[in-house]
């Protein structure tokens, strides 16, 4: 597993109760990926944290394995999947490039290609998952283009903050970057967006070839 499931073992408890920031973006997200669920999906989440998005979308579909390194994490999602009697959320810990096999009808993973320091060996393990003609949805914080005291912070303050581990590795990564290396995958993209805020993270659906 990746060093920083010790990270989100710790935070495990301020992330459950923090509110979501951008709500207009999360339910753009939402409602985007509804459009391409079906309910005989099978469906793989990876970094699903404690399962928020895993059980707003399992009324769509017939299964979500949910999965996550951080076990805390998952302890959250499995006692919100109890309270609000939802049954067909499996919450399993592992990291993308150990998760179930499947292959899924749809992978998803919401907020982590980001924090993944291996994309391109974790995008293969992605692939691999898909069935062919199945999607990877996702969305990733993604750098703009040209200056940006964004990526200042980025190139300056992150370093810092996990020096003293506050901060988990986050990679430096533009929307082209993403891009290309989900097709060097083998998968087609057949959207993308960013939402109806300014909100850095990429949305993207893409097809796997085949």
């Amino acid at each position: 597993m990746y060093p920083t499931a010790k990270f989100w073992d710790r935070v495990a408890d301020k992330y459950a109760n923090s509110p979501i920031k951008d709500q207009v973006s999360y339910a753009y997200t939402l409602d985007r990926t509804r459009h391409y669920l079906h309910v005989e999906d099978h469906v793989l989440e990876l970094g699903c944290g404690t399962g928020s998005t895993a059980l707003e979308l399992s009324p769509q579909v017939h299964k979500i394995v949910a999965t996550d390194i951080s076990g805390a994490m998952l302890e959250k999602g499995r006692e919100k999947a109890a309270a609000q009697n939802i049954a067909n959320v499996e919450f399993a810990q592992a990291d993308a490039q150990h998760a179930p096999v499947g292959p899924f009808d749809v992978v998803t993973a919401f907020n982590l290609l980001h924090l993944i320091e291996d994309l391109d060996q974790t995008l293969a393990e992605v692939a691999r998952r898909t069935k062919p003609g199945g999607l990877f949805i996702s969305k990733t914080f993604c750098l703009p283009e040209g200056f940006s005291w964004l990526t200042v912070m980025m190139r300056v303050v992150v370093p810092v903050m996990q020096a003293i581990g506050k901060a988990p590795y986050v990679a430096s990564m533009k929307a082209r970057d993403l891009d290309a290396a989900i097709t060097a995958a083998g998968f087609t993209i057949i959207e993308t967006g960013q939402g109806p805020t300014k909100d850095p993270r990429r949305y993207l659906v893409a097809r796997k070839d085949g």
